[in-house]
């Protein structure tokens, strides 16, 4: 009996101890949280998309309330709710240039050459290990929608021509299509800069024209037709400059024989599918 009364005594004892250990460390480590935190995170859509570059809503909270970020880096949120919370903190709405998800692909339904048809599991994942899903192209959109179900935005959806349509004014850029991508193809960009090139292929001439009507094939029409160094010409594929001297314009889009290379005026894919024809030509 007087065993168990001690082992009782020892364990209260020990539980008072730590208690007390607590409370200490509590009063004295304990970190004040900033008043307006709650406020700034009922503004907040908490969707914890990471968007804005933070994990999560909280995170982004904090970095307002340190002056690290703006209230218009959340690209989620409303404009309203955005100018709410600059006023409430007294700071300038700000933000970076509105961007969008884009395919680095226009290899619609009946532009790429079939190798066989797929008939595995809808999943471009499953697909990219299954030899491309049948498709041709390796390096192209497979069209099984992997990106339409990452989305939680509803901001992609799969078209008639099989490829996904972003849809500019729901996208926010939080970059969900891009990591479920197997063959990542999907890029985040500035919507004003609407040069854009839709081809990941690597090949040239008409080893590309064989794979997909609209293949980069590499000509360099582009790089000799846009200004300066804006557009380069980088393994087969042009590689657009937003940062040098020259300004990228239209002018490069012009002498593109497979309208690789696009000028985008709203969603990408502008150029209706009967305008194509599968030797890599407009029709007349």
């Amino acid at each position: 009996m007087s065993a168990v009364v001690t082992a009782v005594g020892i364990m209260t004892g020990l539980g008072l101890f730590f208690a007390s250990v607590l409370a200490v460390a509590y009063r004295f480590l304990r970190v004040e949280e900033d008043p307006r935190y709650e406020t700034v995170m009922e503004l907040l859509p908490g969707t914890n998309c990471g968007a804005c570059g933070e994990p999560g809503c909280g995170a982004f909270a904090n970095q307002l309330l340190a002056d690290s970020v703006e209230p218009g880096d959340c690209t989620v949120s409303s404009a309203g709710d955005r100018a709410e919370i600059a006023e409430f903190l007294g700071v300038d709405v700000g933000g970076g240039d509105a961007r969008v998800a884009r395919l680095r692909c226009g290899g619609a339904e009946g532009l790429v050459g079939r190798l066989a048809a797929y008939k595995g599991r809808g999943s471009c994942r499953a697909a990219a290990v299954v030899d491309g899903g049948g498709r041709a192209c390796p390096w192209g959109c497979l069209g099984l929608g992997d990106c339409e179900d990452a989305c939680d935005f509803d901001a992609i959806v799969m078209g008639a021509d099989g490829l996904p349509h972003v849809i500019p004014e729901a996208c926010v850029a939080c970059s969900d299509c891009s990591d479920v991508c197997p063959l990542d193809l999907f890029v985040v960009e500035p919507v004003e800069q609407r040069l854009f090139v839709q081809c990941a292929s690597p090949l040239e001439g008409s080893d590309a024209r064989a794979l997909c009507a609209v293949a980069c094939d590499a000509c360099g029409r582009c790089a000799l037709d846009g200004p300066g160094e804006s557009v380069r010409m980088v393994g087969g594929l042009p590689v657009i400059d937003w940062q040098g001297p020259d300004e990228p314009t239209v002018e490069a889009t012009f002498r593109c024989p497979t309208g690789a290379i696009v000028w985008l005026e709203g969603a990408q894919f502008v150029v209706p599918e009967e305008d194509w024809e599968f030797e890599g030509r407009r029709r007349a």
